[in-house]
């Protein structure tokens, strides 16, 4: 192995199968292939479908398809999260983990140098019995989500709340003394001490794998989450090394989707509130009415992509009655896929309300204007939201009660806030956002993490 130190990297990428995953993972696989590395690429035959148009460097990135094994109660033909709600999510798992022979068989006829990984803990376990393979956990989630919750013993799910019962501490030594949670927001966490395969949960997964791997890397750079990184690379006495937020190229070219180029350009410049919430968010149909209605309260133009709420057939059966009427040509509302990031760079949006996904994290800091809202629904998307309102000062987040629940008039404050032209939260975070732009997108800033992150492979292969 050490006389490859001078050749091309052979890796083997093996990502959950969640396209939340298998997109971030294949993102770092062209990165990576653009140096004149090779990469395998594993992944469902339906989902290698849908990310062909993808894969950027086709004569390096191979994928490589699994036949994912049907389990009882698995939709036939379920291969993907997107295929399954949440609830048999932990059958999917199980049959990923029934991939275990193929894998090992795969890697044994390969003998790649680096298999990355991040749900499939077992992974490790078969590079050890090969032996000559090392392992990299890539983590695509906040770093902080690993710091607040991943080093917590099973018995402690919940973490203890303080005096005031309305903050949580955070772990001892956590880096920040700001991003916490609230009590309700920590229940959040339970969820990780629950089955996630059979007979594993997802806290026994993701430490397995961060315990057993050579190196845990994360999609992110020191500047932001460095004090993270730290603190992981301490619990789990591993290297940590930083991928940097490898973002994807802003796209080129008309806004043709559904005609979205035609409907912004009738605002002015920085008048539009974008609303987005993912591919796989479903939000309650009271919460989803409080959105809308907050979007109305605003007075502003807005285009939300949302899907259908829960119980609903379609988006416009679950519209409050006289809303459509009322909005008319100042609102639209989407429920299908469209192209993000070129909406968030279009000149006429002015705003963006996110769901603080880890993805549409970085796209809002580092290739956008727009003054953010943050409005996150699970437990690592709060995190990256307290991460940007309270350490980076870049985005106000909308107030919740104690269940969790935002109402229309929280929303509209939090878009308030940041559109008034005279308010000075707006003007801070709009300020701290154009310097943290400036640092993300300086020349060589995205490209020096990859190469010294392919030194710190290079170096592991030696180790």
């Amino acid at each position: 192995m050490a006389d490859s130190i001078h050749s091309k990297l052979q890796i083997v990428m093996f990502p959950w199968l969640a396209f939340g995953h298998l997109i971030p993972f294949l993102c770092l696989s062209y990165e990576l292939a653009k140096k004149g590395h090779r990469i395998s690429f594993l992944l469902p035959k339906n989902a290698e479908i849908k990310l062909q148009n993808f894969n950027l460097c086709p004569n390096l990135i191979t994928f490589h398809t699994l036949k994912i094994p049907h389990i009882h109660g698995l939709p036939y033909g379920a291969e993907t999260t997107a295929d399954v709600p949440r609830s048999l999510e932990t059958l999917l798992a199980t049959a990923m983990d029934e991939l275990y022979d193929e894998i090992k068989s795969f890697l044994q006829n390969l003998k790649p140098h680096f298999v990355f990984f991040d749900f499939a803990h077992w992974v490790p376990e078969i590079a050890t019995e090969i032996g000559g393979i090392k392992t990299l956990c890539y983590k695509i989630v906040c770093p902080a989500t690993s710091a607040y919750s991943l080093i917590r013993s099973p018995e402690k799910s919940v973490f203890m709340a303080s005096t005031a019962a309305e903050k949580v501490r955070p772990p001892p030594g956590y880096p920040s003394t700001t991003v916490v949670l609230h009590e309700h927001e920590a229940k959040l966490l339970e969820f990780l001490f629950q089955e996630y395969g059979k007979g594993v949960t997802i806290y026994e997964r993701l430490t397995k794998g961060m315990t057993q791997c050579d190196a845990i890397a994360l999609k992110t750079c020191r500047e932001i989450e460095g004090t993270f990184g730290d603190y992981i690379a301490t619990q789990f006495k591993k290297p940590v090394l930083y991928t940097g937020p490898v973002l994807p190229d802003p796209e080129k070219g008309p806004l043709e989707e559904h005609g979205l180029s035609n409907w912004l350009e009738k605002f002015k410049p920085g008048s539009v509130v974008f609303c987005a919430f993912g591919s796989q968010l479903i939000l309650e149909k009271k919460q989803f009415q409080e959105l809308v209605l907050g979007l109305e309260l605003t007075g502003l133009p807005f285009l939300l992509v949302v899907k259908p709420p829960e119980g609903t057939k379609s988006v416009e059966e679950a519209l409050p009655e006289g809303f459509k009427e009322r909005v008319q040509e100042k609102g639209l509302i989407l429920d299908c896929w469209v192209p993000q990031l070129k909406i968030l760079t279009h000149e006429s949006v002015g705003c963006f309300v996110s769901h603080c996904g880890y993805g549409s994290m970085w796209e809002s800091l580092a290739l956008c204007d727009c003054q953010l809202v943050l409005l996150p629904s699970a437990n690592d998307q709060t995190l990256s939201a307290r991460l940007m309102e309270q350490d980076l000062k870049v985005g106000v987040e909308v107030k919740k009660d104690e269940n969790g629940w935002f109402s229309k008039e929280s929303l509209c404050k939090a878009v308030k806030c940041v559109m008034d032209k005279d308010s000075q939260v707006g003007c801070l975070v709009k300020e701290n956002h154009r310097k943290w732009k400036e640092v993300l997108s300086s020349t060589g800033f995205m490209s020096n993490y990859i190469d010294s992150f392919i030194q710190n492979l290079y170096e592991l292969l030696v180790k």
